[in-house]
């Protein structure tokens, strides 16, 4: 399972250990806000379980990654990807709040981003986003994804149809960051 390395942050595999985390993060209504409805803890926990299998590139489950400060080992949020096909995945993402607004997210996505166009064999990543998160776009264009459309009312979320914004990032389009 791959561990990514930035400047800043060690991206390790999810373990068992980091239910509390991910538990508050699912729990906290500001995180999940463009994400998903309130879950039950039995639901989140299945969620944390599907996350915990081996991984390797083509798995048909999510590559979730813990994103942990460097000098502090606290976690910061989770990040990766999932397979769709031929050649392609989905990038996600969650910070805590605490972690918003400082660069960690554009860091562990350019890591995640390089990993996947050089040893995941993916020539595409894509990235759904429920329209008005506007935080998460800034994210993605930051990193290079290119806002490719909308889907109209596809998405339900706190009782209404959202639409849904669609970014994507070719392999020879990624630019990784300058050292």
């Amino acid at each position: 399972m791959p561990v990514l390395h930035t400047s800043r942050l060690i991206c390790r595999p999810l373990q068992d250990d980091d239910w509390i985390f991910f538990l508050t993060l699912q729990q906290n209504s500001d995180v999940m806000r463009f994400v998903a409805d309130a879950r039950t803890q039995e639901e989140i926990r299945t969620a944390f379980d599907s996350r915990l299998p081996e991984w390797s590139p083509g798995s048909p489950h999510w590559l979730c990654l813990v994103l942990c400060d460097k000098a502090s080992g606290a976690p910061l949020g989770v990040t990766g990807y999932i397979h769709e096909n031929n050649e392609c995945a989905e990038v996600g993402f969650l910070l805590a709040p605490e972690a918003q607004g400082k660069g960690y997210g554009a860091e562990s996505l350019h890591a995640v981003c390089n990993f996947a166009f050089t040893h995941g064999g993916l020539r595409r990543l894509t990235a759904c986003v429920t329209a008005g998160n506007e935080a998460s776009r800034r994210l993605l264009e930051k990193v290079g994804f290119l806002h490719e459309g909308t889907q109209r009312e596809s998405y339900w979320l706190h009782h209404t149809w959202h639409n849904d914004w669609i970014f994507g990032l070719l392999k020879h389009e990624y630019q990784p960051p300058t050292p």
